[in-house]
C-alpha cells in the first residue's frame, strides 16, 4: 500500500515531509522546492518504494494565495510496477521561482515539464530542452495562469506571405473559445461570472462574455430521446 511509501519517506526525510494527506486512499506528500529532486530520486532508487513508472507532472495556479503562500502547486505522480503502489508528491513555488528538473530521474518528465513551462511559465532548471511544446514560440504569456487576459487576441505574430492565400487577421475574443473560464479580477472581487461559451450556457448566461444577458426562456427544449414518447404522446410500436 502507498501508506508504506509515506512511512518510508518519513523515515528518510523526517520533518522535511511538510504535509501528508490520504483522501480516499490517494496518498500525497508535500515537500519544499529544495527537496523536490531528492525526494523524487529516493522514490525511484529505494528498494522499498521502487517508483520506476512516471505517470504525470502538472501544475495548479492559486494567485489568491499570494503573498502568504507561493502561487503555484507543482504535482508529480509516480508508480511502482513491481510494488503496485503509487504516490503524489507536491511542492509550492512562487512566480518566477525555478524548480529542479526531473528529466534525469524519469525521462518521461521531459514533455510534461515543457507543458508546464508553456502553460504556466514555471521554469525547470537543468531541463535539456525547455521550450514551448503546445504553443508557438511567438505566443506571449502562459494561458493557464488564472490572470491571463480573457480578451487577449492570439496569435501575436505578423502576417505571413502565402501564395494564393488571402491573409486572415488573428482570432479575436469574439471568435472561438476564450482561454480562461472566468474573469479572475472579477472573481477576486467576489464575482465569478463565466466567459467560456460552454460554462456560460451551463450556468444560464449567454454565449460569450461575463456581461451577457441570461438565457432564460431563450433555451429550447431538447428533442425526446429516440424510442421514448414525448409528453402527451403514445409510444408507437416498432
Amino acid at each position: 500500500m502507498a501508506k508504506r511509501v509515506v512511512d518510508r519517506l518519513r523515515q528518510q526525510f523526517g520533518e522535511r515531509i511538510l504535509e501528508h494527506s490520504d483522501h480516499r486512499g490517494d496518498e500525497q506528500v508535500v515537500v519544499a522546492p529544495g527537496d523536490w529532486k531528492a525526494v523524487a530520486t529516493f522514490l525511484r532508487d529505494d528498494e522499498q518504494t521502487a517508483m520506476n513508472q512516471f505517470i504525470d507532472l502538472t501544475a495548479v495556479d492559486y494567485p489568491e494565495r499570494e503573498p502568504d503562500l507561493p502561487r503555484f502547486d507543482v504535482v508529480l505522480v509516480v508508480r511502482s510496477l513491481e510494488k503496485k503502489h503509487r504516490i503524489r508528491v507536491k511542492t509550492r513555488v512562487g512566480d518566477g521561482q525555478p524548480l529542479d528538473s526531473l528529466v534525469d530521474v524519469w525521462v518521461g518528465a521531459n514533455w510534461a515539464e515543457r507543458e508546464v513551462w508553456d502553460m504556466f511559465g514555471i521554469r525547470f532548471q537543468g531541463h535539456p530542452d525547455l521550450r514551448r511544446i503546445l504553443l508557438y514560440e511567438e505566443f506571449e504569456g502562459h494561458p493557464l495562469r488564472k490572470d491571463y487576459p480573457i480578451d487577449r487576441p492570439q496569435p501575436l505574430v505578423p502576417y505571413r506571405e502565402v501564395p494564393d492565400l488571402e491573409k486572415l487577421p488573428p482570432y479575436g475574443v469574439e471568435e472561438g473559445q476564450p482561454w480562461t473560464r472566468v474573469s479572475w479580477p472579477d472573481r477576486l472581487a467576489g464575482e465569478a461570472r463565466p466567459v467560456s461559451p460552454a460554462l456560460a450556457h451551463e450556468q444560464g448566461y449567454g454565449r460569450m462574455h461575463a456581461d451577457a444577458v441570461p438565457i432564460g426562456t431563450e433555451r429550447k427544449p431538447l428533442p425526446p430521446t429516440a424510442g421514448v414518447a414525448a409528453e402527451g404522446e403514445e409510444q408507437q410500436p416498432s
